[in-house]
């Protein structure tokens, strides 16, 4: 591209025009794309805050991998244990069983995910531990003790210290029928991992206690793995498959929740796409200003005509004064965005104590403040995007200044 090209496009952005009313309109396309630009930052930035607390969460009370017997308990679960923490990788292994029962305190009566876990083993393959909000994980080698959901503690009224019924679905076979189990359990700690599933759903109990009330004999159900990265949990899990063959079923972590993070990754994409909307909107205002400057200045293009520039330079000036509003209201936005969600933690509550509202309420919502997770790639994505279409934005303004008549720009000036 030749210089004057470049130098009358600069020269256009930055005189100062007659008509009051190009310089608003290129003055509120710049602004468009400012708050398209910073808004889709803060909202990408929030999502994935979003994202990451969940998984963080979710991490905190299952395993990264679960290896389970095709079917069949795992019966020599120690050696297993020993031989599954040596591997390459692997931070912890730890034994469990689960199974579905009914808990109950007198007339107040829930389900629940009944889990057996040796306590001693179990700190090694999650985050449960820190998650506790009353007692300790550790009470569970007391015999017959039981850990409880914080909101499934409160749908059945009761505490630490407390006694609850669980009542199993194995039991034994009487003339009568198959009668369920029944055991008296005595609640030694309650947890909160900030999602209701999890609370309100799932109690842990001890190995043993689980294996004799379940009729798992020395059995378990699986066995449960920390491996150092969990974001690569689906390529250990493959291969690990691989080696134990087919008598036993690896699942990570990622597959036990995929309908949930497919979920969140789908909604990420929605919301990429509905605010890009706001850029396209100040993507039509560079139009409607570059449009109203060259009717503002055919004279000054038939001129040009006549001097001998040629229409693609005429194309390439126009461009170039779009492409200017483009880049500075997508480098203000970019700025502006950045420091939005860098702030968001703290602007959130600021606003929420001055208008004496609350945005996310704990009793309604799993997370009570709005995170905020920058990723530096999602910033150059809405840049590139922001710029891309503020530069289509360019091409019919530019395109009909160059098929302007330059005999019929000056027939009467």
């Amino acid at each position: 591209m030749r210089p004057y090209e470049l130098w009358i496009g600069l020269r256009y952005t930055r005189a100062k025009r007659r008509n009051h009313f190009i310089s608003f309109i290129t003055g509120t396309a710049i602004m468009g794309m400012v708050i398209g630009v910073a808004a889709l930052i803060a909202v990408m930035a929030v999502m994935n805050g979003f994202d990451h607390t969940l998984r963080s969460r979710i991490l905190s009370v299952t395993s990264d991998v679960i290896v389970q017997g095709n079917g069949m308990p795992v019966l020599d679960w120690p050696a297993a244990v020993q031989k599954l923490a040596a591997l390459p990788g692997v931070t912890g292994a730890a034994p469990y069983v689960q199974a579905q029962s009914m808990l109950s305190n007198g007339s107040l009566v829930s389900g629940a995910v009944v889990e057996g876990i040796d306590p001693a083993l179990e700190n090694g393959v999650n985050r449960l531990d820190h998650d506790m909000k009353a007692g300790s994980l550790v009470a569970l080698k007391t015999p017959w003790s039981i850990v409880l959901g914080r909101s499934l503690a409160r749908d059945l009224g009761v505490g630490v210290g407390d006694k609850i019924t669980l009542i199993s679905p194995q039991g034994g076979v009487t003339p009568l029928g198959v009668t369920p189990r029944l055991r008296q359990f005595t609640v030694v700690g309650l947890f909160s991992v900030g999602i209701y599933a999890y609370d309100s759903g799932l109690a842990y109990i001890n190995l043993g206690d689980a294996q004799r009330l379940y009729g798992m004999g020395q059995g378990v159900t699986g066995l449960r793995l920390k491996i150092k990265d969990p974001f690569a949990a689906p390529q250990f899990a493959s291969n690990l498959q691989k080696q134990i063959g087919p008598a036993f079923y690896v699942q990570d972590w990622t597959q036990t929740h995929e309908n949930f993070f497919k979920a969140l990754k789908m909604e990420k994409l929605v919301m990429f796409v509905i605010l890009s909307l706001i850029v396209a909107v100040a993507a039509f205002n560079i139009v409607a200003t570059l449009v109203m400057v060259v009717t503002d200045k055919e004279t000054d293009i038939a001129i040009l005509r006549t001097i001998g520039v040629s229409p693609r330079s005429i194309t390439a000036i126009f461009m170039i004064q779009g492409a200017v509003i483009g880049i500075f209201g997508t480098l203000l936005g970019v700025i502006g965005g950045v420091l939005l969600a860098l702030n968001i933690p703290t602007l959130v509550p600021a606003i929420e104590q001055l208008f004496h509202v609350q945005f996310l309420s704990p009793e309604v919502y799993s997370i009570s403040q709005l995170p905020s997770r920058l990723e530096p790639m999602d910033v150059v994505h809405v840049a590139i995007a922001a710029l891309v279409m503020s530069w289509v934005a360019t091409i019919y303004p530019s395109w009909r200044a160059s098929r302007i008549d330059p005999a019929e720009a000056l027939r009467y000036e």
